[in-house]
Order: C-alpha cells, then sequence, then structure tokens
C-alpha cells in the first residue's frame, strides 16, 4: 500500500542539514569536516483538515503496512501539491524516503469526519 494520495491542508517543511563535524582544539581553533553531499534529518509535517474517517483510516492502515518507524517510503506527487518551487526542493532528494516519526494524531472534529497529522523525516 502506498502513502494516501490526498492533497494535505498544510505543510511543514525543515529542510536538514549538510552532515558536518565539528573538532575545537583546546586553543580555540576549529576544523569542520564535510561527510556527505546531501542533506540529512529533513523533516515534514503533513496536516489534513475534515477528511472523512475512510480516508483518515488509510493513514492508519499505511502506518501498520510500514511497520510504523520502521519501514521507507516514497510520497506521491500529490502531498506536494500548492508548493510553486521545484519539487526537488522540498522533496527529499533522489534516491531519498521518508519514514513515520510516529504514529498518524488523528483528531475526531464531527461523525465521520477527522483531521490528520503525520511528521515525516528524510533517510538517505
Amino acid at each position: 500500500m502506498a502513502f494516501p494520495s490526498l492533497i494535505p491542508s498544510t505543510r511543514n517543511y525543515a529542510s536538514g542539514d549538510y552532515p558536518v563535524k565539528t573538532f575545537r582544539s583546546q586553543s580555540g581553533s576549529e576544523s569542520r569536516i564535510l561527510y556527505g553531499n546531501r542533506r540529512t534529518g529533513m523533516t515534514l509535517e503533513l496536516q489534513y483538515d475534515n477528511i472523512t474517517d475512510a480516508n483518515a483510516e488509510l493513514f492508519l492502515n499505511h502506518y501498520d503496512e510500514t511497520k510504523g518507524t520502521y519501514t521507507t517510503f516514497t510520497l506521491p506527487t500529490v502531498a506536494l501539491t500548492g508548493w510553486s518551487g521545484n519539487a526537488d526542493a522540498i522533496d527529499a532528494a533522489t534516491g531519498n524516503a521518508w519514514r513515520y516519526d510516529g504514529p498518524p494524531q488523528i483528531t475526531n472534529v464531527r461523525p465521520g469526519i477527522s483531521s490528520v497529522q503525520v511528521r515525516l523525516i528524510g533517510v538517505l
């Protein structure tokens, strides 16, 4: 089962950073070593407001299918709908994937209607 193909209401993205190790000597001088050419630690929070409970259940099913935070997956392009910049800038870079940071958070709005929030981490 793929990640649900729904358009998020809101999206919160943090671009992560490049893997850098800093070494400081006793004199205070600093050396930095870059350990890769791709950003790591990207996070993406997706909020889906006022969706049917059946659509909310799709997130729970996907979370179970990916064994929670264990398995990685790719996002459908519809998850980036509304972003007018280059998709590579906000999605995991080529060869990267996403995994859950924790379980989907579901808020019941009224009978049959819920809101879902998922937090994802970009991985190499």
